[in-house]
């Protein structure tokens, strides 16, 4: 039997684009040879749609889509199996189910509801979904299949030490005779995601003696990045074949012939993290209807690697990137962004803000008067850039990127309607050293971010001689704590013993992040590539008072 994975990417609510994806991907699945093709959860509307699932006139049009998804694909000489919501049963309390549907000859065959529904960091699909109350085989060129939809693979208790349900569709489906098992997936990327997909696959694999094979949707939808990574594994726990990881892809296997073992994936992960990076940004601004990004370069590492990831997703043509220098900024900062722009090849425009500054306190120095400058004219200088680039923003509609990393959001150490504005975060979710990395990285064969910008000590330039370190435990140290408290919520005793560093430090960096709350929650959405980002998967009051 040939089984096709067309890992698509599809737009969320694009149901003309998503269905001319799925017909197209079906097509060359049929010119391939193959007898079914599976696409992602939910492909037919995108994934996740979240409250477009309230609306009757959403749930109506995707099951529309599906039927002229099997008209279209009758004479194609293959059966294809789409994901899709539909009519929750009467009395589950829902209206919507998370749905997969078999289609051949024309029509609906079978469909398959999801049982188990993700309730955790990004995932909200109890607040939507009705889960399913028993699953079913279909029968597919004699052979029993068992059909799951992402999560329902997710708790086998063989690999999960804690498992999250009582109930395995996977091993009820085996135990009725399931002979193959697929899955359609969205399920996104963080960093070390496909790793742990695999080895559990191979486990379920393994344990049931029968091959698995998984469909994932790929690409970006708003703070999510989908990484595609398909998997054919064998009975035996092997990995037979393997889809692209970032970008589309039309996977076909004959599991009935025997297959040579395919190498498992080995890609740095740096790699891994920026090409997630390149591709939730280009896919954000695409599927908001842009196509061209403005960056504020500042000579700082931080816009540099921002402006890097920005021409990979959307060619140099398309980056506009402007230097805006104030009385405290040095001329190192402006050759510096010069010798990157001219690097990447892209424009690079110089907005002096003295002028404007000036303007600023002369206004505001009835009030101040009296008052020591401070914190207050820092921020000044970053709102005026803010302004700048939302101008430029309005005027050639063009989407700005903000380059805040990780550890500045999590210690509060940006300004909100400075360099917090924009419509993407693109490294927010990434930690200052890791920010070093990528660059580096970046770097593997020859300069492209200039030397100078990866050797200077952080700055904001803001004040005379200032250095992140002024604020701020040096990155080396500070980051790891930030890791440990945001991402995996240790406590501060534990994380002080673990690291060997001093309890009241730890104390420091945690009520900076526990203060910095109201600012994280007014920033753009951050693209998220560890397992803990900041936005929607983390969800913490403003207004607390938090014992450290």
């Amino acid at each position: 039997m040939k089984i096709a994975l067309a890992q698509i990417n599809p737009t969320v609510g694009d149901f003309d684009g998503n269905s001319r994806k799925i017909l197209d991907f079906a097509a060359r699945a049929a010119q391939g040879g193959a007898e079914l093709v599976l696409f992602p959860e939910l492909s037919v509307c995108g994934y996740p749609p979240a409250d477009l699932l309230e609306k009757p006139a959403f749930l109506a049009r995707a099951g529309q889509v599906v039927e002229e998804i099997a008209a279209k694909t009758a004479g194609l000489g293959i059966a294809v199996i789409v994901g899709y919501p539909t009519p929750a049963p009467h009395g589950s309390g829902k209206h919507v189910s998370n749905s997969a549907a078999l289609l051949r000859n024309g029509h609906v065959e079978f469909v398959q509801t999801k049982m188990l529904l993700p309730f955790y960091d990004v995932f909200d699909e109890q607040r939507y979904f009705a889960p399913a109350d028993k699953q079913r085989l279909f029968c597919f060129d004699g052979q029993d299949i068992a059909l799951t939809i992402c999560e329902d693979a997710w708790n086998d208790k063989s690999f999960w030490e804690n498992r999250l349900y009582r109930v395995d569709p996977i091993e009820e489906l085996m135990r009725a005779g399931g002979r193959i098992i697929l899955n359609i997936s969205s399920s996104p990327y963080w960093c070390g995601k496909r790793e742990t997909r695999r080895r559990m696959l191979a486990a379920i694999a393994k344990r049931h003696h029968a091959p698995v094979l998984l469909v994932n949707q790929v690409g970006g939808n708003d703070s999510l990045v989908f990484d595609g990574s398909s998997l054919v594994i064998g009975a035996d726990g092997e990995v037979i074949a393997q889809a692209k990881s970032f970008e589309e892809d039309l996977l076909i296997v004959d599991i009935a012939v025997p297959q040579a073992k395919a190498a498992p994936i080995v890609e740095n992960e740096h790699e891994a993290i920026y090409n997630a990076l390149v591709l939730g940004t280009r896919d954000y601004i695409r599927k908001c209807g842009f196509s061209k990004a403005i960056i504020g370069l500042s000579g700082g590492i931080d816009s540099a690697l921002v402006a890097a990831i920005a021409v990979e997703a959307l060619g140099a043509e398309n980056v506009l990137t402007i230097g805006m220098p104030s009385p405290y900024s040095s001329q190192g900062s402006i050759d510096d962004s010069r010798q990157l722009a001219a690097k990447l090849g892209i424009r690079y425009e110089v907005l002096g803000i003295s002028q404007l500054f000036d303007g600023f306190q002369q206004t505001l120095a009835p009030m101040f008067e009296g008052l020591k400058p401070d914190i207050t004219e820092e921020n000044i200088q970053s709102r005026i850039r803010g302004n700048l680039l939302m101008a430029l923003s309005n005027k050639f509609n063009a989407l700005v990127l903000t380059t805040g990393n990780k550890s500045e959001m999590s210690t509060g150490y940006c300004t909100l309607y400075g360099d917090m504005v924009g419509a993407l975060a693109v490294i927010g979710d990434v930690v200052k050293t890791e920010v070093y990395e990528l660059c580096r990285w970046i770097n593997r064969n020859g300069e492209i971010i200039p030397y100078a910008i990866l050797e200077k000590p952080p700055s904001a330039e803001l004040r005379p001689d200032q250095k992140d370190t002024d604020s701020l435990p040096p990155y080396e140290v500070l980051d790891p704590i930030l890791e440990a408290y945001v991402e995996r919520y240790e406590t501060t005793e534990a994380i002080a013993a673990s690291q060997n560093v001093d309890l009241e430090l730890v104390r420091r960096v945690v009520k900076l992040v526990e203060r910095s709350e109201y600012k994280r929650q007014q920033a753009a959405p951050v693209l998220k590539v560890t397992a803990k980002a900041f936005g929607m998967g983390r969800r913490f009051p403003i207004a607390v008072k938090v014992q450290v």
